[in-house]
């Protein structure tokens, strides 16, 4: 049942906003914060993504069973045991954030709110890629103020950097929804604007997140390191765009998960780098 609960939340996606909150902690601690303070903030993040995801299976549990692409969700875990995992992981996400400091836990119900949001939007915004862009932005900015216990300009920047990868990304994925959704109704950019032009969109999107991750590397005093590293990020995501304009599922498939992973590895390996050899 474990494997089949991983897979019904896809944990290995976890790999995309867990290194920019990563980061994002060792930049506000100018290093490494200690193993209590890394360990609640992975506690955090590994319980808050597994409650969003799981809550929005659950939102989305009768449309999923109608679309070809994800009709075998509903069949790796039965709705009591989904029902009981989203209360286990969102109480676990409110504990861990209780250990951390009190800001952390009186907005921990605001964060949830956040990423539970995303998976209603389809319902009545063609926005629904920037609310999920939005619920993935929440990491760094949490693992901030984790460490620090209050807000920064140089999480919010990075926040937003994410937020602009994410919605691009996710403009890129729900191409292979565009025939289902419009069909069943939903709200998506694709369906509203159409693939071409959702690709160029998606193109654009892509390419301001460079200049955010940009300022955030000057925000919180990078050096070469960091800033070098943003050559391979672009190399990444034009890699990533160059697939998906094939608009073959494979190639949109390899080029989410790969393109996007690398780009997260990229990002921490850089920042670790960058503050752990910077001069004290």
């Amino acid at each position: 049942m474990l494997a089949d609960a991983l897979r019904l939340i896809r944990f290995s996606h976890t790999i995309f906003a867990l290194p920019f909150a990563l980061g994002s902690m060792a930049v506000a601690a100018d290093g490494f914060p200690g193993w209590k303070m890394c360990a609640l903030i992975l506690l955090a993040m590994v319980f808050a993504r597994t409650a969003a995801m799981v809550f929005n299976r659950l939102a989305d549990w009768e449309i999923d069973q109608r679309n070809p692409r994800t009709s075998g969700r509903h069949k790796l875990l039965p709705k009591p045991a989904a029902f009981a995992l989203l209360a286990l992981s969102a109480g676990g996400f409110i504990g861990a954030t209780i250990f951390l400091n009190p800001l952390c836990f009186w907005l921990s119900p605001v964060a949830l709110a956040i990423i539970f949001l995303y998976s209603l939007t389809k319902r009545f915004t063609h926005g629904s890629h920037f609310f999920l862009g939005l619920a993935l932005s929440v990491a760094p900015v949490g693992a901030w103020l984790a460490v620090r216990g209050h807000f920064d300009l140089a999480p919010l920047v990075l926040a937003l950097a994410v937020l602009l990868w994410v919605a691009g990304f996710d403009i890129i994925y729900a191409t292979q929804d565009h025939d289902f959704d419009r069909a069943e109704g939903l709200h998506s950019l694709v369906v509203k604007l159409g693939i071409p032009r959702c690709l160029a969109v998606a193109s654009a999107l892509h390419w301001f997140m460079l200049p955010a991750l940009v300022a955030f590397g000057r925000l919180a005093n990078l050096g070469g390191i960091y800033f070098g590293s943003l050559v391979l990020v672009a190399a990444a995501l034009a890699f990533e765009h160059r697939s998906a304009r094939t608009l073959d599922v494979r190639s949109i498939n390899r080029a989410f998960f790969q393109s996007n992973a690398i780009v997260s590895l990229i990002f921490i390996v850089a920042v670790f780098l960058d503050v752990a050899l910077r001069p004290r």
